[in-house]
């Protein structure tokens, strides 16, 4: 059996959110990716150094590829030494004609509202603001578009909610980068179709995964608000039959984080439950 499996980090595989994790979860994940034919990428907002520092706090298994910065960056893992996947940074600065993200922040110079995130949360092809959750996001996005109409400049905006921060957080992106894109352009590179690939998430910017064709799973500890979100833009794109919402009761787990994954995976894949029993130790 071959399996692509993606996840988000925070909230998905790390169980840092309120809601309890399930005992045995991270233990069953870390069996599911040790398995021949499986390839394991984490798909985060975090940069290299924040995902580094969760793989060595949570004793994560080490990855095959980490797509990182929302998806403005992507490495291949060797040995655990990281690589740049260059082929992917020349594609998505296209977008840009080669501008970088700081020639579009002086675009949005004087727009209420924004406040620069720390430069170790910036990179080339990524621009990330903190935006209070009182003002208008959807408002604050349409002067920032209409900034772009007379350039070159193709753009995405990636609006998602920190909950443990209480603020709005904005990512804009080159056009064919974030988060589905790269998913995808790793299917391609790596030959895995949609049936061998799953993806696990959240939080606001996983919505774009998963309103695609790509196979996807909510865990049951995202918000009611990103729960409607999802179930509305997959309703929209006609791909309600590639989202599961997990729910809990998978070999007894709670469908949070971790064991969401694996009740996800089971629920595309039936053929990998004997590899998924977190209580199975042969």
């Amino acid at each position: 059996m071959r399996l692509l499996l993606c996840t988000d980090l925070d909230r998905t595989l790390l169980p840092n959110g309120p809601q309890p994790e399930s005992a045995a979860a991270r233990e069953g994940f870390s069996r599911l990716v040790s398995q021949p034919g499986v390839v394991l990428v984490f798909v985060t907002g975090r940069d290299k150094a924040r995902v580094q520092q969760a793989i060595t706090n949570y004793q994560l298994p080490d990855p095959d590829y980490v797509i990182a910065d929302v998806g403005s960056s992507l490495y291949r893992l060797d040995n655990s030494e990281w690589h740049h996947v260059l082929q992917w940074d020349e594609m998505i600065g296209q977008d840009w004609q080669g501008k970088s993200r700081a020639d579009l922040q002086d675009l949005f110079l004087g727009l209420d509202g924004l406040r620069l995130q720390e430069l170790s949360k910036q990179n080339t092809h990524k621009l990330s603001y903190y935006v209070p959750l009182y003002t208008d996001h959807h408002k604050l996005m349409e002067k920032m578009k209409d900034r772009l109409q007379h350039t070159n400049i193709q753009a995405s905006f990636i609006w998602s909610v920190d909950e443990l921060a209480n603020t709005g957080l904005l990512d804009i992106l080159p056009a064919s980068a974030g988060k589905r894109h790269a998913i995808e352009f790793l299917m391609r590179q790596l030959d895995f179709s949609q049936q061998q690939t799953v993806f696990a998430g959240d939080s606001g910017n996983d919505i774009a995964v998963m309103a695609s064709p790509v196979q996807s799973v909510l865990v049951a500890n995202a918000t009611d608000d990103v729960r409607q979100q999802v179930m509305q833009h997959a309703k929209l794109n006609h791909q309600l039959e590639t989202v599961y919402i997990a729910r809990g009761d998978f070999f007894g787990m709670n469908g949070n984080y971790s064991a969401g994954i694996l009740e996800g995976v089971a629920h595309y894949m039936p053929e990998a439950v004997g590899w998924l029993n977190p209580g199975d130790h042969e």
